[in-house]
């Protein structure tokens, strides 16, 4: 069970969780006559978006990402692309700048793959990132699971699991010495009388030599508010909660039930334990869709509206590629037994181990009722607020990354509907919090602190 908390009413925190594409968490749904989502190609409907998730005073907006079509659903791409399931998808952070320069406090978790790029350009475009959006970016460090996307990038495969995180772990330490070591923090002088910008003997090369990456020189840019951006990941394997331990700040959760979150939850706050840094330095948050309205009556009929779209192929299309499962070579009302995959292992693990009081759900179970990847709470917003509060005291997550059925009519009710009643709850802000991402979810600086191993390479 969670351990005992402050008797004072804990914050619930809430991101918006999207993709700059037709289809995400729920295949289908763009065909509803009320959303938007196909409307992804226009810079006004991000920045509508990023003006709506201000105002509701959510910590951010995080943009999920792909290098490949989910292929692995009948051995083609062809029922990914039928379907809208993950396909189109434009680049999140040619996004980022639009929807910063119309906002003032929404934090940016952008995705992207430890595979796809070489180390010393990343970090030049995240700092880039940081200082555009005063230092509002943060960044979901992803190893890549899509065989697809390695091919696409020229490899035969992805790495193996492990050996993933054990690439990522290095990516991570070129990072650190760039962001953090490589110019010191008065190397920017400005002293116009001496034609001198920056002083060189402040601003260092950082000499790297490992196993997968040598990176010899200094970094492209100047130190950004935050340095480092804050880091977000989603690894639930034993070798992915490691990963989060050593390096999250925020950390994502997807299971269909409450007593697998409650497990996952655990199990990494006993990681970031374990690793020294403390039970409480990650935010976690859960994926989660909410369909609130006005009564509980009309949420229901809301949800049974726009669920009637969502598209079963679609799921299963998302289901088979995060499990490295052709799902379309499986018998649908049966369930999946435990298997071993290159892919996410925490999807095997969520579509294997979900069941309700019936018992075990089967491949068509998964597809149909949790055709999100996570839970989904109908209601009024007193209704979904009293689901919220138990689904924190029971599960010890710190807040919820909520995917959308309507876009952005999902976003748009819980800004109307839920945060009144979290606010008057005492569980939610009522005014906006200025600062940089990292200080507005901790409240302790704009740097990374001195137990996170990023610090270490500070000069």
């Amino acid at each position: 069970m969670p351990r005992a908390r402050s008797t004072q009413a804990r914050r619930i925190r809430f991101n918006a969780f999207a993709v700059n594409g037709v289809g995400h968490q729920i295949p289908g749904l763009w065909r509803h006559p009320d959303d938007r989502s196909r409307d992804y190609t226009s810079l006004a409907h991000w920045t509508r978006l990023a003006r709506l998730l201000e105002d509701g005073l959510f910590d951010g907006i995080f943009l999920a990402d792909a290098l490949g079509p989910y292929d692995v659903y009948g051995g083609s791409a062809d029922a990914a692309l039928r379907t809208a399931a993950k396909i189109p998808m434009n680049d999140p952070m040619m996004l980022v700048s639009a929807m910063a320069a119309v906002t003032e406090n929404l934090g940016f978790g952008v995705t992207a793959s430890t595979a796809a790029e070489h180390p010393y350009t990343f970090a030049r475009r995240m700092s880039t990132l940081d200082h555009l959006t005063g230092g509002r970016i943060g960044w979901n460090v992803v190893t890549g699971y899509l065989k697809s996307a390695a091919q696409n990038l020229g490899a035969r495969d992805q790495l193996s699991h492990d050996e993933r995180y054990d690439h990522a772990d290095e990516y991570l330490e070129v990072l650190y010495k760039l962001w953090e070591g490589s110019w010191e923090e008065d190397a920017v002088v400005l002293d116009a009388s001496r034609d001198t910008f920056a002083d060189p003997a402040k601003v260092h090369p950082i000499g790297h030599e490992g196993e997968y990456f040598t990176v010899p020189g200094v970094h492209l840019c100047e130190p950004s508010p935050q340095r480092t951006p804050v880091i977000y990941q989603a690894g639930a394997s034993e070798r992915g909660i490691r990963f989060a331990a050593a390096h999250a700040e925020a950390i994502f959760v997807a299971a269909p039930t409450l007593t697998q979150t409650r497990e996952q939850v655990a199990r990494i706050r006993a990681g970031l334990e374990a690793a020294g840094r403390g039970r409480d330095a990650a935010r976690i948050y859960s994926l989660l869709t909410v369909v609130v309205d006005a009564t509980d009556e009309s949420a229901a009929a809301k949800h049974r509206d726009v669920f009637s779209y969502a598209s079963e192929t679609g799921n299963l299309v998302l289901n088979s590629g995060w499990s490295g499962i052709d799902l379309s070579r499986r018998d649908l009302d049966a369930p999946l037994d435990p298997v071993e995959t290159n892919a996410i292992q925490t999807t095997v693990s969520s579509l294997s181990g979900a069941a309700d009081a019936d018992g075990r759900w089967t491949l068509r179970d998964s597809a149909r009722i949790n055709a999100t990847g996570g839970p989904v709470v109908v209601g009024s917003g007193e209704t979904v607020a009293d689901a919220l509060e138990r689904f924190v005291a029971e599960t010890d997550v710190d807040g919820f990354n909520l995917a959308y059925a309507l876009n952005p009519g999902t976003w748009e009710d819980v800004v109307e509907h839920l945060v009144p009643v979290l606010q008057r709850r005492g569980r939610y802000p009522t005014e906006a919090e200025p600062g940089t991402l990292r200080a507005r979810m901790f409240g302790a600086g704009d740097r990374l602190p001195a137990a996170h191993p990023g610090a270490a390479y500070r000069r």
